[in-house]
């Protein structure tokens, strides 16, 4: 019996895919909330459209190169197998334009409508994921995710200087809370893609130390992040409503990982992965809370 290949999706559904909407969509909403956070009232609304749209494009632009760049990578892998670049119906040639086109729009965006600051900050994060964590740092050490996070954490500060032209220590709380919520989240996801990651070839540390290794530096990672999400309150640039959420969200977050370290599953490494995105999202939405009742 003669196996039917998969259709091949639309062709802008495959170059939507090459900029990893959902992750960029968390990453943009996290660069909004830092918006309005600098802000003691609201923020000037045109920058806030204008920061957005900026971000927004030079981030695809840089999942873009990261799915260029690893193209065999992601051919080796039932999740990503499917990308126009892992399948080559997507050429080289046309990524790099995608991605021209969307870099450079953006950086026109954040340049003439925000501020150069915002620009050269967001250029940089592009170049910190896009080249030396995707080129460097991810293929070649195991903690790849714990010192190539900070460009994944780079949102809140993106934002903050979009309306406030600097970055005060209150943005870098912000960018250590999600610098520190990187590596769980992404060692869940490795945990029950673990055989994906060991046809990968890359050294993801379920692949190099073992899964009860990793569920253990979840474990610790999850107590760090729980004292990380204090932070705001500490500086005073929360209040109550945000310290009630963030502490029954961290205790959320501790007990997914007990159970994942006492007794592992699938499953509940899936459902760990799937929380630790709702749990960054309801976070930082406490954040926005809290600032405007405290405004008003």
């Amino acid at each position: 019996m003669t196996s039917v290949p998969a259709p091949t999706p639309a062709i802008f559904r495959q170059y939507l895919v090459l900029t990893k909407p959902r992750v960029t969509q968390l990453a943009v909403f996290c660069a909004v909330i830092g918006m309005f956070l600098a802000s003691p009232g609201l923020p000037d609304m045109g920058k806030v459209a204008a920061g957005t749209v900026g971000i927004w494009l030079l981030a695809a632009a840089a999942f873009a190169v990261n799915c260029l760049i690893e193209q065999e990578i992601d051919a080796r892998m039932l999740r990503t197998a499917r990308r126009g670049t892992a399948r080559g119906t997507i050429s080289n040639l046309q990524v790099i334009i995608l991605s021209g086109l969307l870099g450079g729009l953006g950086m026109l965006v954040l340049y003439t409508l925000v501020n150069p600051l915002t620009m050269w900050l967001t250029f940089a994060t592009f170049v910190g994921y896009a080249i030396i964590y995707t080129i460097i740092l991810k293929p070649l050490t195991p903690q790849n995710i714990v010192i190539g996070g900070l460009s994944g954490a780079m949102p809140p500060a993106l934002g903050w200087a979009t309306i406030a032209n600097a970055v005060p220590a209150e943005a870098w709380v912000l960018v250590l809370i999600i610098f520190i919520w990187t590596p769980p989240h992404f060692w869940a996801l490795a945990l029950y893609r673990n055989n994906d990651y060991a046809k990968s070839g890359l050294p993801m540390l379920p692949v190099t130390h073992g899964k009860q290794f990793t569920r253990l530096h979840i474990l610790l990672y999850s107590f760090v992040l729980f004292a990380a999400t204090l932070l705001p309150y500490v500086v005073r640039m929360s209040g109550l409503v945000y310290l009630v959420a963030a502490i029954i969200l961290s205790g959320l977050f501790i007990s997914y990982a007990w159970r994942l370290y006492k007794e592992y599953s699938d499953e509940l490494s899936r459902k760990l992965f799937r929380f630790s995105i709702l749990y960054l999202a309801l976070l930082f939405g406490a954040l926005l809370v809290d600032h405007w009742v405290a405004f008003i």
